[in-house]
């Protein structure tokens, strides 16, 4: 067995997801330039060892993306306009998180069994008497982007129903008075769409995902809010300022520095903890 081949068999995702993930960090990395030919599909069925009709399922793939259309006798091109998908920044503070995701459209989904009590890890606050359990899909332009599984304090949502089934719940819980919020964290992981999830996310089974367990304490040390919000991996990006002199110049009485607005696609395989913020949810 060739190194090719065994780097896949260490994989449960399909053979064409794995070659169309190949072939499409090429394009993302400007290997394949826009408007460029790309290989045949000969070429790469040699080049990753694989039959022609997984070869011609991983580009019919990147065509449905938009990234590639087909000319008929001349081959295959990279698209003229490549969408910068990764639109959604994952704020990294309470203020702008909460701000971000305010108008977010979701659409609850009703479940039968739902977990009673959420997961909390050891620095996760103790959890409250009983809980409310919220699953929903976010929507941007009437597409599905993110897949949300919240146990909310049930005495925090019975002060507003209504609103925690219409409307994203972190804005909600911020306005709650009494809520007395003293601390909130997320972990953020990257993990990978099993059936359900690409169900709801419309992506292919086995797809990248980026993870994200959210959880607010109140004061008396309880977890009034625990959620896990997995995000289609093309469409979020983070972006954290490694050089933040804004809080030493603080300290000195000077005014904090124009933030940038660069920023940074998500990176992938590696797991980051968040202080206060940075989900939509």
């Amino acid at each position: 067995m060739s190194k090719l081949k065994a780097t896949y068999a260490r994989s449960r995702v399909p053979l064409y997801i794995q070659v169309a993930s190949a072939l499409r960090r090429r394009i993302e990395t400007g290997q394949w330039q826009v408007g460029q030919q790309i290989s045949t599909l000969e070429e790469l069925e040699r080049e990753f060892e694989v039959a022609r009709v997984t070869v011609r399922q991983a580009v019919e793939l990147l065509q449905d993306e938009g990234l590639v259309h087909r000319h008929q006798g001349r081959g295959t091109f990279v698209a003229d306009k490549l969408e910068d998908k990764h639109w959604l920044r994952l704020e990294t503070t309470w203020e702008s998180l909460v701000a971000s995701i305010k108008d977010n459209v979701l659409n609850v989904i009703k479940v039968d069994d739902p977990p009673k009590w959420p997961k909390l890890g050891h620095d996760e606050g103790e959890l409250a008497r009983d809980y409310v359990f919220l699953r929903s899909v976010q929507l941007k332009d009437a597409a599905p982007y993110a897949l949300v599984n919240l146990h909310l304090d049930r005495s925090i949502y019975e002060r507003s129903p209504q609103l925690f089934l219409t409307h994203t719940a972190l804005p909600i819980l911020a306005t709650v008075k009494g809520a007395d919020i003293e601390h909130a964290h997320q972990t953020l992981v990257i993990g990978s769409a099993d059936p359900g999830t690409a169900s709801l996310l419309k992506v292919p089974l086995g797809t990248p995902t980026a993870e994200c367990h959210c959880v607010v304490i109140n004061r008396k040390g309880v977890a009034i809010y625990v959620a896990d919000i997995i995000y289609r991996n093309d469409c979020v990006k983070l972006h954290i300022d490694l050089l933040d002199r804004s809080k030493s110049r603080e300290a000195n009485g000077a005014a904090p520095p124009r933030r940038s607005k660069a920023v940074t696609a998500l990176p992938t395989g590696r797991r980051k903890k968040l202080g206060n913020g940075g989900t939509t949810h």
